[in-house]
C-alpha cells in the first residue's frame, strides 16, 4: 500500500504520482471526518495531524469500493487495537457512513 503525503505542490503518493483533484478532495474530506467526527481520543485541542497517519488506510478502502461495514470495522480496529480507546462499532458505522457519502 502506498502512503499519502502532502507537499507544497499538491497531494502525492510516495512514488511522486500526483492525485487527481477529485482524489485530493476525498483525501481532505476523510481527514476532516477523522479529526472532527471520529476523534477517538476525544480531546478538542489535539494537534491537527493526530489522525493523519490513518487517512491513507481509509482513503485506499474508499477508493477500492469498500463497504460501509468494512470501513467501520477498520476504524474500530484502529480505535481499539492501535489507539487503545474503548470505542463502539456503532459509532464507527456512523463515521463510516459519512465517509461513504463523500
Amino acid at each position: 500500500m502506498w502512503k499519502i503525503c502532502r507537499v507544497l505542490t499538491g497531494t502525492t503518493n510516495t512514488m511522486g504520482a500526483k492525485l487527481s483533484l477529485r482524489d485530493t478532495e476525498i483525501y481532505k474530506k476523510i481527514d476532516e471526518i477523522l479529526y472532527y467526527d471520529w476523534n477517538p481520543i476525544g480531546l478538542e485541542d489535539l494537534p491537527r495531524d493526530e489522525y493523519q497517519s490513518y487517512i491513507p488506510i481509509i482513503f485506499n478502502l474508499k477508493k477500492a469500493g469498500a463497504s460501509n461495514e468494512e470501513i467501520a470495522i477498520t476504524l474500530y480496529q484502529i480505535e481499539s487495537d492501535t489507539i487503545g480507546m474503548p470505542g463502539t462499532i456503532e459509532f464507527c458505522r456512523t463515521v463510516a457512513k459519512k465517509i461513504e457519502d463523500i
